[in-house]
């Protein structure tokens, strides 16, 4: 049909559960295609199972592929399998991270600075290595969009996150400086940071503050209530579009007005 827009072809991390679940529904509803990338290193990481489940709900809209961030020929994989099954990529999603923390940094293990740098910095950097290429490859570079997630914790310092804290704030400088070197291409880069949304990474974090429910983070957000990862979605979505341009460089805060 003349006029008719192609679907947008899009990549998503961390694809399994959480805010990159959500993602993947987000962009399927808009008529987007996917391929859902996670680890599935299983409990109490994502499942191969949940990973099958998102991808399911998609239909014939998306495919799953298991790598986990620190790897990048599997995550290049990914764009491969994008481009052979669809012809392009539009967007990446680089959603995968994981938590660590609940102690002051004198006595954080670096065992746990190192887990947080390999995957929540270095998977971002990794996932934007892989698929930029392809974005200024693809027929319509002026459309092509690189989303990172970040967290409140890349604005805020949160008590006994230390190693979160400079984990995220990294993402966001990555993110800076990637729209920096994109100047001109028409492929635009952001961040999205969300505030306490209801994953798992988000009970996990009240395991860490000894907390019986993460219901109780609902007093650091002005809107007095946890968000659904849904909502965040939304906004990642919106970054993911051609009209997402007009954050490029920038840090979406959708985060409910945190206020720790």
């Amino acid at each position: 049909m003349a006029g008719r827009v192609a679907p947008r072809v899009v990549m998503v991390t961390g694809a399994a559960r959480g805010i990159g679940a959500a993602t993947v529904r987000a962009l399927i509803a808009r008529g987007d295609r996917v391929v859902a990338v996670d680890g599935c290193a299983g409990p109490p990481l994502a499942t191969r199972a949940e990973l099958d489940a998102v991808v399911a709900a998609g239909g014939d809209q998306a495919v799953g592929h298991v790598a986990d961030v620190r790897d990048r020929s599997a995550l290049a994989a990914a764009v491969d399998l994008a481009v052979a099954r669809w012809g392009r990529l539009d967007a990446a999603v680089a959603a995968a991270a994981v938590i660590a923390g609940g102690r002051p940094l004198w006595e954080t293990p670096e065992a746990e600075l190192d887990l947080l740098w390999e995957v929540d910095v270095k998977g971002v950097w990794n996932t934007a290595a892989v698929t930029v290429p392809a974005l200024l490859a693809g027929p319509d570079p002026s459309g092509g969009r690189f989303v990172a997630i970040a967290s409140a914790a890349a604005s805020h310092g949160l008590h006994h996150l230390a190693a979160y804290n400079a984990a995220k704030h990294a993402v966001v400088g990555l993110v800076k400086g990637l729209a920096a070197d994109l100047v001109g291409t028409g492929v635009t880069a952001c961040a999205v940071s969300p505030g306490s949304t209801r994953t798992p990474m988000l009970d996990a974090t009240a395991a860490l503050y000894g907390l019986p429910d993460a219901a109780d983070f609902a007093h650091n957000q002005l809107v007095r209530r946890i968000l659904d990862p849904a909502e965040v979605a939304a906004a990642v979505a919106f970054c993911c579009s051609p009209e997402g341009a007009v954050v490029n460089g920038s840090v979406v805060q959708a985060d409910g007005g945190f206020a720790p």
